[in-house]
């Protein structure tokens, strides 16, 4: 029940990171006080989450590829869970890789369309 639920947050989070950034794309270039539509990440900001999300998706392919994940969080520092022994903690760690790559990307993403909009 605990798995499912952590899913169900994560995938309800995603969910509303999708819609705000969807809301900040349909704003247009100025927002209803008349200022610019400001993006996700400013420029220092864009770039350390794009130095952020390269490690991570270079990390999850490190992880298909090998077939061993290092756990993420502070309770398991140090530990690795292989694919052949720890599936369920394998997968669970890869999904939560995934969806950083997936936010992370989508907010550089949204930040690029609104500098540049034509």
């Amino acid at each position: 029940m605990r798995a499912f639920l952590y899913y169900a947050l994560m995938l309800l989070l995603g969910y509303a990171w999708y819609r705000y950034g969807q809301n900040l794309l349909r704003k247009g270039y100025r927002d209803e006080k008349g200022e610019l539509t400001q993006g996700l990440v400013g420029p220092v900001g864009f770039l350390l989450t794009a130095g952020v999300t390269c490690y991570l998706f270079f990390a999850m392919l490190r992880a298909l590829v090998r077939g061993e994940v290092p756990c993420v969080g502070k309770g398991c520092v140090g530990q690795v869970y292989t694919l052949a022994a720890h599936a369920g903690d394998y997968w669970a760690n890869m999904f939560f890789l995934a969806w950083c790559v997936l936010g992370l990307g989508y907010a550089m993403y949204v930040t690029l369309r609104i500098w540049f909009r034509a």
